[in-house]
């Protein structure tokens, strides 16, 4: 096998087409935007305050690589209680800049060349990007509506070969609003077992979940907990995207090796917002502020589906969680997802991600994002129904 640099993996990966969309979008005046994934409240008032605590305090200076010892222990204390996990915060936890970095940050640390990773697609790019960059071999497994795009213990196991090293799961799930079950859990880990390997999981997503469904982490299942990496961050639940904090809960080992490469790439989050991160989940008033947001999440989640549903030129599964929706396009006219989302842009000024940007199971799918207000969120479907009334015929 040749070897590879990573200038050479960046130029095999294209640039992501959600930011491209993003960008398009703002030469558009009077654009509604279900494009980024990002939370459009605020940061919760409290949470501000003790970044400004932290700075009058002096938290102006370097943590330790593996993050600040208070956000750490707070860390360990939440995973236990919410979680089922045990995670000693000097040994297995670390804080990453974001949850993006620490997926870059485990592949490295752990994947040889061309090492396999099943990921179930439709997938988030990043997860595809940090294994290419880290030298594996990513290895799509399909999901389809049939199934509310959860991933089978049976699709895994055909998939798995000698080269595979690693199951990526997210749940719930971008860009396809999918939540894993228990038993679909226990499924995959008897896979994992089976076949000796480690499963990363990114649950950063994990408070925004509906129906009264209930979030797992695979982790806390019995003989999972060395063989599983759990992921997490405080951008989505908590609404701090701009503030750069998440987490890794994974064995000694690897956490070491990922401490030495977070010390030569970034030394560490920036230490108020650290602080902050740290007092918020100790405060009571942090849950108060997830659960009206997650509230209403769903509220626009009911709304969302309920427009698409009615649109004979889609066919769409119901969300149980995250932020996002998936229809697919059912009109033969309109089935080039990549066409369709430059056109509704253009024509109708809704800016949507066409779901091939997310794998080649994404294929003739739009990916719609709705942590927008509801004033927007009508208008958005107000001008998608039009845009398909007048450009999707069956």
């Amino acid at each position: 096998m040749i070897a590879i640099s990573i200038s050479d993996r960046l130029d095999g990966i294209p640039s992501s087409e959600i930011r491209r969309l993003f960008d398009l979008a703002s030469k558009y005046e009077d654009t509604v935007s279900l494009g980024i994934g990002e939370p459009d409240f605020d940061t919760p008032a409290h949470i501000k305050e003790y970044a400004k605590q932290a700075l009058d305090m002096g938290y102006t200076h370097y943590t330790p690589n593996c993050g600040l010892k208070e956000l750490r222990d707070a860390i360990s204390a939440k995973l236990k209680n919410e979680n089922g996990i045990d995670a000693d915060p000097d040994r297995n936890i670390m804080v990453t800049v974001g949850g993006n970095q620490a997926f870059l940050l485990i592949m490295s640390s752990f994947l040889r060349l061309g090492d396999e990773v099943l990921v179930p697609s439709p997938y988030f790019v990043t997860h595809g990007a940090s294994v290419t960059l880290a030298g594996g071999k990513l290895v799509e497994v399909a999901t389809d509506d049939s199934s509310e795009f959860r991933v089978t213990a049976e699709s895994l196991e055909r998939a798995t070969g000698e080269r595979s090293r690693c199951i990526i799961i997210n749940s719930p799930h971008n860009p396809t609003g999918a939540i894993l079950r228990r038993k679909d859990l226990e499924e995959i880990a008897d896979v994992a077992i089976e076949h000796d390997l480690r499963i990363v999981s990114d649950e950063v997503y994990e408070a925004l979940i509906y129906d009264g469904e209930k979030h797992v982490s695979i982790a806390s299942l019995n003989g999972m907990s060395d063989r599983v990496i759990t992921v997490n961050s405080f951008s989505k639940v908590y609404a701090m995207t701009g503030w750069r904090v998440g987490y890794v809960a994974a064995d000694e080992q690897l956490i070491n090796k990922m401490v030495k490469f977070q010390m030569y790439l970034a030394a560490c989050p920036a230490s108020m917002a650290q602080y902050a991160a740290a007092k918020g989940l100790l405060d009571p008033r942090s849950r108060a502020s997830v659960e009206r947001m997650r509230s209403e999440y769903e509220r626009r989640r009911d709304y969302i589906y309920g427009r698409l549903a009615e649109m004979p030129a889609f066919s769409v599964v119901k969300p149980r969680g995250a932020f996002y929706i998936f229809p697919k396009i059912g009109a033969d006219s309109c089935a080039d997802d990549k066409r369709f989302c430059e056109d509704l842009l253009v024509e109708g000024r809704v800016a949507a991600v066409p779901g091939s940007a997310f794998g080649e199971a994404g294929k003739g799918h739009v990916r719609m994002s709705y942590p927008i207000s509801m004033e927007n969120l009508e208008k958005a479907m107000d001008r998608v129904g039009l845009f398909t009334e007048r450009r999707c015929k069956s």
